[in-house]
């Protein structure tokens, strides 16, 4: 009985979780600061499953870190003086940042290996973290290139959650793959019309 009232309440959890990321990435990718209020808010539900839930850490963490930057993205984003602006970079700076990225995620994953035994894939789970880290920092600047961060850890994301049972993050994560390629031409406009 406690299980099957614990394994709903996660359902629960799950369910809110992904309809608040939902909105948050479909108003990230249409440039509308409110996004920043419905990642906070999935953020936090998905806190409690992860570390209560399913085990991951480092998801866990990563959520708190989550919430901590919607707080950032939400006054960046109100506080520029050119709503629409959007930034593009150059090739070599994402080298050094998958290079810096990668090396982090070597370093957590061996801190969890060697301190946290029960922590499930460990190798993805730190994987996911560093560059989700690394692409909503991306996010809250404009940087364009954010959006191609997300489809990459997105669909890692979608493989990482369901092996852990997670399907409807796994499918959330599927769908925000999309949404990320959606972003990244909503975004390529803006700077097209920028430049024109």
């Amino acid at each position: 009985m406690v299980h099957w009232i614990f394994s709903h309440i996660a359902l629960l959890l799950e369910i809110s979780a992904v309809i608040f990321g939902v909105f948050y990435v479909f108003l990230a990718a249409k440039n509308n600061n409110w996004c920043w209020i419905f990642g906070i808010l999935g953020s936090a539900i998905s806190i409690a499953l992860f570390l209560l839930y399913a085990k991951l850490y480092a998801e866990a963490a990563l959520y708190f870190f989550y919430v901590l930057a919607g707080f950032y993205g939400w006054v960046n984003w109100k506080n520029q003086k050119k709503h629409n602006e959007v930034y593009q970079h150059s090739f070599q700076k994402h080298i050094f940042i998958l290079l810096i990225g990668s090396l982090f995620s070597i370093g957590l994953y061996f801190i969890f290996a060697c301190f946290f035994k029960e922590a499930q894939k460990p190798l993805i789970d730190s994987f996911t973290t560093v560059f989700s880290f690394i692409a909503t920092y991306l996010t809250a600047k404009k940087w364009i290139e954010n959006w191609i961060y997300w489809v990459f850890i997105d669909l890692v994301s979608t493989y990482l959650y369901f092996s852990r049972g997670l399907e409807i993050y796994a499918l959330l994560m599927f769908s925000y793959s999309f949404i990320a390629i959606y972003g990244y031409l909503q975004w390529k406009k803006l700077i097209l019309i920028k430049q024109s």
